[in-house]
């Protein structure tokens, strides 16, 4: 019965299940003959050092099978290879279906329901990015940015319910990547080069023993362990080249490992660095959603009159609405707010490095330090057409409007529309630091402990985020079709490449920080009281700052209101109109020397569609204006600090045993943690702290019976919480001046607090194979919901100095309803679903189809939350409607599917993978839209590898082959096109060596 547990106790307690499977898997071949304990450790794994001898191969082939040659890919020892030598032969399995053998071990020998990845090989990791990586898991889903993975959803919870632990070590990285920065608990996969790390190991079920802080997964991502190699020097070296077929441009990709240990196993040492550069664009249609709104006129009816019984009519501002058929259909139908198309540059590097040292001067000592540093920069630069619907429907013109069944107005001709082009860039680096160090003890034959800590840093810098607007508020002749919501026809009545037809109407400059720093200590223990029982005590401090400060440069150069406003540094310039519309002279710099031209390449546009644009040239633009010496504004709503304390402790026991004849394993303990939170905001300009601190009892069990060798059942029940999002602890709020909402924050939200069950079967019947079923389910008691109310901008009692000046609001503060958001504890949600999976070799087939295998997983959830959303207005310029809904939770796709076909011989592999991901929504919308998301993607990627010798490999890869578009959508019952954007197909080609 102890079989299973010895094989482990070298490794370090806190480092769970990750590093012991792995040292026990990849250390050792997968050989004919090897056996396995019926039971699997029951301990917490990464366990501390012991002097009690194991068997070399136990716990790598799963019990009650034998492992036999694959194929040809097989390497047969020495000993084998001589008929004389007697005995049964030792086959090696390598390779691909060595990974797959190493990750069953990491699921098998874990009493909790746990899920892993673990590299062929060292800096070898099977895809390109850890977040596609996770993907392959059961019940992971994965949020793409720019054509990557950025953040993983795990059995429907979203990236803020993941804990993630680099090393053993609880942390957050950040990184200002895609359309927003991420300033939260969400941990960004895409900062780290995958070749960093070695194995990952998701945890689905909570432990007393396992960090508190997740209602979805604990992940492990594991980098290098120099005492779990070969004797003497390593070297790995890779190189690729990446190509996209969209930005039409090549990449360097490049990777390597120095690894030493020393001929007695008692010293180790490595090194491993990974540098990648990508320069891709993004390219399709938006529209920032769609809104309700009055014309000035529809289809020659006037909307507007100079006073509600006039007959003369209010031109383009001011006036009385009259209702009418055609102006009411108009006001109360939804329509795009900016239709447009555009460009988005994505100019990517990343550099990671990794350092690892090990001592071990006994078998009852083991000391690990090691340390991580990742550096990840992204020029993105943006350039759009479009027509600013905007809040300036009052001043247009409206002519043969098309209606659809869902009230939306699909298509229109406007005159007197403003016409904008945009050109946006910001330049960003986000740079992560890691040192943690661990000593591994065995006290005597039956008491251990790990004690284990490190500080951790990521800091997020947007040093320039600068965006320059040209606009023509008097264009004509302008229309839209969405009868193809995906792909709208977008044509400009009047030239868009005249300089003389625009004038430098806005400069923004939005400059921000955020830092996020984890400082931790940790201490574990186990006493091995009894053959079959033990018991693991362990104590725990975090300390988590999270600080962000965001600021402006923004002018308005050409107003919304009739007279220019004076400026600071602007007010020497003297504006001179460029048009007049109405009665009203709009200012503005001219466009002039200020413009380039932007030519739209392929977004999917239709035939009739405008390409061409002028567009502001940033360098010219900033300077004529001064933009980057003009004074810094404090952003109210990102100027926040979180410091967070979280100390406490845990008991666990763990049995084994054998009841009526049944084997089972099982672990139960109780796990405490004290909170103590300061949250700090800006309200009305003054800064304001709030502290609080709350504690939590958590308990946890997990069950596992042994029916069979090949059979597991696992059930699991556990008190799990997550701490609220760091966004909504402020006490401070945040206006915005372009959708006309507000936004409050609540220091004190409790956190997230939920009931956990599993039950699982997993049926491990061939080498590399298994089929499992799991179903789950989740009682979320606690979970904050949004508010959200209708009111004037004064009924806030917010200073209108604190409205972007920029916006439309600025200058018209009650110029609509305003939508007010805070956030409040909810009554709760239900989740529950079920896992699907199945890995098999194809080895009951004759000759080479016996080189093939496939791996599937199908999840399927459902949930139900209740959210009060915004809904459409009612009567034409009144305000919107709450809506009580019950949806599910957000970031929860209720289909994934996942599969890969793999081959592999003893040159040749290649692998084929599909991921599958279901709708899902994103979170509360606006404009009278309820909710918004994402539609379904379907991804596939494919690699091909060939050893021109042992020590050399050629690879061919693709990712994205079917150029799936990204389709996000507004308003959950009318699935209005919100964006549709498309990123093209990644190769790569190149070389790896290792010696």
């Amino acid at each position: 019965m102890t079989k299973g547990i010895n094989l482990m106790r070298r490794n370090r307690i806190g480092l769970g299940v990750s590093l012991a499977a792995l040292t026990a898997a990849l250390a050792m071949p997968t050989s004919v003959g090897a056996q396995a304990a019926n039971i699997p450790s029951t301990q917490t794994p990464g366990t501390p050092a012991q002097t009690d001898p194991a068997p070399a191969q136990t716990g790598v082939v799963p019990p009650g099978t034998t492992e036999e040659p694959a194929d040809s890919s097989a390497i047969v020892t020495p000993q084998s290879a001589d008929p004389a030598a007697g005995g049964d032969a030792d086959i090696i399995v390598t390779g691909f279906r060595r990974s797959l053998d190493a990750a069953l071990n990491v699921k098998r020998d874990s009493v909790s329901a746990v899920d892993a990845i673990v590299a062929e090989d060292i800096a070898k990791f099977p895809d390109q990015n850890l977040a596609e990586s996770l993907q392959r898991i059961p019940g992971i889903s994965i949020q793409r940015d720019a054509g990557e993975g950025r953040a993983i959803t795990v059995r429907g919870l979203g990236a803020q319910f993941t804990r993630v632990r680099v090393n053993g070590l609880e942390t957050v990285a950040t990184s200002t990547d895609g359309a927003s920065a991420n300033r939260d608990r969400a941990f960004d996969f895409n900062v780290f080069a995958s070749e960093l790390f070695n194995s990952i190991v998701v945890h689905k079920t909570a432990e007393a023993s396992l960090d508190e802080g997740s209602l979805g997964a604990v992940v492990d991502l594991n980098t290098g362990n120099p005492l779990g190699g070969k004797t003497g020097v390593t070297f790995v070296a890779a190189a690729q080249g990446t190509y996209n077929d969209l930005s039409e441009n090549l990449r360097p990709r490049v990777a390597g490992l120095l690894s030493w240990k020393s001929a007695d196993g008692n010293f180790g040492a490595s090194v491993s660095g990974a540098y990648t550069k990508t320069d891709n664009l993004e390219l399709g249609n938006n529209t920032v959603r769609w809104a309700q709104a009055r014309f000035d006129s529809v289809n020659g009816t006037p909307c507007y009159f100079t006073s509600a019984t006039s007959a003369t009519r209010a031109s383009n501002a001011g006036g009385v609405y009259r209702p009418s058929a055609a102006c009411d259909q108009a006001a109360l139908a939804f329509h795009p707010r900016i239709p447009r198309y555009g460009e988005v540059f994505h100019g990517r590097e990343r550099l990671g490095l990794t350092g690892s040292v090990q001592w071990s001067p006994s078998d009852a000592t083991k000391v690990s330090i090691d340390a991580l540093y990742s550096r990840f920069t992204e020029d993105r630069e943006e350039k759009w057409g479009e027509v600013l619907l905007r809040s300036n429907e009052r001043s247009i013109d409206l002519l043969n409007p098309v209606y659809d069944g869902n009230n939306n107005l699909i298509s229109a001709t406007l005159n007197d529309a403003w016409v904008r082009t945009e050109h946006y860039y910001r330049r960003s680096k986000t740079e992560f630091y890691q040192v943690g160090g661990s000593w591994d003890q065995d006290v005597s034959d039956r008491f251990r402990f790990t004690l284990m800590g490190g500080i951790s840093q990521s800091d997020a810098t947007i040093p320039v985020e600068t965006t320059f607007v040209f606009d023509d508020r008097d264009a004509q002749g302008y229309s839209y079709d969405y009868t193809n919501s995906r792909s709208p026809r977008l044509t400009f009545g009047t030239s868009v490449t005249d300089p003389a037809n625009f004038q430098l109407a806005e400069i923004r400059d939005r400059p921000s920080t955020t830092v996020n720093k984890f400082r931790t200590g940790q201490l574990r223990t186990e006493w091995d009281v009894t053959d079959g029982f033990q018991v693991k005590t362990g104590a725990m401090y975090r300390r988590f700052e999270f600080d962000t400060e965001g600021f402006t440069r923004d002018a308005v150069l050409c107003p919304t209101s009739t007279t220019a406003r004076p400026d600071a540094v602007l007010g020497a310039v003297t504006c001179t109109p460029s048009f007049v519309f109405g009665a009203n002279a709009v200012y503005g710099l001219p466009a002039g020397n200020l413009g380039e031209i932007f030519k739209l390449g392929r977004a999917g546009q239709p035939q009739g569609t405008t390409t061409g644009f002028l567009i502001p040239n940033i360098a010219a633009s900033a300077a004529a204006t001064g933009l980057y010496n003009r004074p810094l504004v404090v952003d109210p709503g990102n100027i926040r600090n979180v410091v967070e304390e979280v100390t406490g402790g845990y008991a666990q026991f763990d049995v084994k045993g054998n009841v009526f004849g049944l084997d089972y394993a099982a672990n139960a303990g109780m796990r405490y943690a004290h909170t103590a939170q300061r949250s700090t905001g800006l309200n009305n300009g003054v800064a304001v702290t709030v502290e609080r601190s709350y504690d939590d009892w958590l308990p946890a069990a997990n069950l596992a019976f042994f029916p069979t060798s090949e059979i597991i059942l696992r059930a699991a029940v556990a008190k799990v919480i997550t701490r609220p999002a760091l966004g909504n602890l402020t006490p401070g709020g945040s206006v915005d001046g372009f959708n006309y909402r507000i936004s409050f924050g609540n220091p004190n939200l409790l956190p997230f607090r939920a009931t956990a069950f599993d039950l699982a079967a997993e049926w491990y019947f061939a080498p590399q194979s298994i089929f499992s079923v799991a179903a789950f389910k989740k009682n979320v008691e606690s979970f904050p919901v949004s508010v959200t109310t209708a009111g004037t901008y004064a009924s806030t009692g917010l200073p209108l100095s604190i409205i972007p000046p920029s916006s439309p609001a600025a200058s018209a503060p009650e110029g609509q309803i305003w939508t007010i958001n805070s956030i409040t504890n909810g009554t709760g949600a239900s989740l529950k679903g079920v896992e699907i999976a199945l890995q098999a070799t194809f080895r009951f087939l004759p000759g080479f189809l016996k080189n093939f295998g496939a791996i599937a997983n199908a999840t399927f959830i459902d949930s139900d939350a209740t959210y009060t959303q915004s809904g459409p207005a009612v009567v034409p310029g009144g305000a919107l409607v709450n809506v009580v809904r019950t949806e599910t939770l957000y970031g929860l796709s209720k289909r994934q599917y996942n599969g890969t076909l793999y081959y592999e011989d003893a040159r040749f592999s290649a692998r084929g993978s599909i991921s599958y991901r279901g709708p899902y929504i994103d979170g509360s919308s606006g404009t009278g839209n309820i909710f918004e998301g994402y539609n379904s993607t379907i991804n596939v990627d494919a690699s091909l590898r060939y050893k021109l010798t042992p020590n050399l490999e050629i690879s061919l890869e693709g990712t994205n082959l079917t150029d799936e578009y990204r389709d996000r959508y507004t308003d959950l019952d009318a699935n209005r096109n919100y964006e549709n954007n498309h990123f093209g197909r990644t190769f790569l080609f190149g070389a790896r060596f290792k010696m």
